[in-house]
């Protein structure tokens, strides 16, 4: 089964926009005095914007719950499922994510209906978060369990904030996880949020693991660098660029979105 190809269908070189949401209650940075409705209010605008300047899909992260978590709690599943039910785009493909506990993202794709979620699930890391241990095993039962055998899992090899527990390289652990860990598409992200992983690496990826299966730039998408990088990538994951001056911290600039979208497509 292609996942992938059946929600892109037509589509050569998915873009797919991040949707980020404000901090979520319980976190560090959340704004009590806008509340729940606050962070759906915004998340809603962004998410019209992003699809007005033409990407192909969105998706929903909560990027500004900062510190990560590697285990969240229920509360942050129901909140991530209201924002992404009421924010969802209509016209679009959009996919969920949850930074770093792929039990939360999973649950938020099935209450919501998403196409896509994005994890990582293989692998041992050494992260900022601690020591960061993953479960393929038991992401992809639970999506059997749950009966969503539709939904794609697109999984990052190369986490950001992260490093691996041991000396493979980064096309090795690509290929490992489509063998053994039954990848939909496999991401490839540079050290941090907004940052671009290597070409080289970006291209030992893909030569490393077969066609059939895509392989996406998921950090670092920049339109000064966005043509020459989908040379090689098969699609890619835009956030931080998107954003006023470029920062991944504030809101979305119409002018760069559409820009963004203008360079990918020529």
């Amino acid at each position: 089964m292609n996942r992938f190809a059946a929600i892109f269908a037509g589509t050569a070189k998915p873009l797919i926009a991040m949707a980020h949401l404000p901090a979520l209650p319980g976190t560090p940075l959340y704004d009590a005095g806008a509340g729940v409705q606050g962070i759906v209010d915004q998340v809603s605008e962004e998410v019209a914007v992003l699809v007005d300047a033409g990407f192909d899909a969105v998706m929903f992260c909560n990027e500004n719950d900062r510190p990560y978590e590697l285990n969240a709690g229920p509360e942050a599943a129901a909140v991530m499922a209201r924002v992404v039910t009421e924010c969802r785009p209509d016209s679009v493909p959009f996919g969920v994510d949850y930074l770093w506990d792929s039990r939360i993202a999973l649950a938020t794709a099935v209450a919501t209906g998403a196409s896509f979620m994005r994890e990582v699930v293989t692998g041992v890391w050494e992260s900022d978060m601690g020591l960061w241990n993953t479960n393929a095993a038991h992401t992809l039962r639970e999506r059997r369990r749950l009966d969503n055998d539709d939904l794609a899992i697109f999984m990052n090899v190369t986490p950001e904030f992260a490093s691996p527990i041991g000396d493979r390289t980064p096309a090795q652990i690509a290929r490992s996880t489509v063998v053994s860990s039954l990848a939909d598409v496999i991401l490839v992200s540079g050290p941090m949020a907004g940052a671009e992983p290597s070409a080289r690496t970006l291209r030992e990826v893909r030569e490393s693991v077969p066609d059939e299966v895509p392989v996406m730039l998921n950090t670092g998408a920049r339109e000064d660098s966005i043509a020459e990088l989908l040379k090689i990538a098969d699609g890619c994951i835009v956030g931080s660029s998107l954003k006023v001056d470029g920062s991944t911290w504030n809101r979305v600039d119409p002018v760069r979105a559409r820009r963004f979208v203008e360079a990918a497509r020529a």
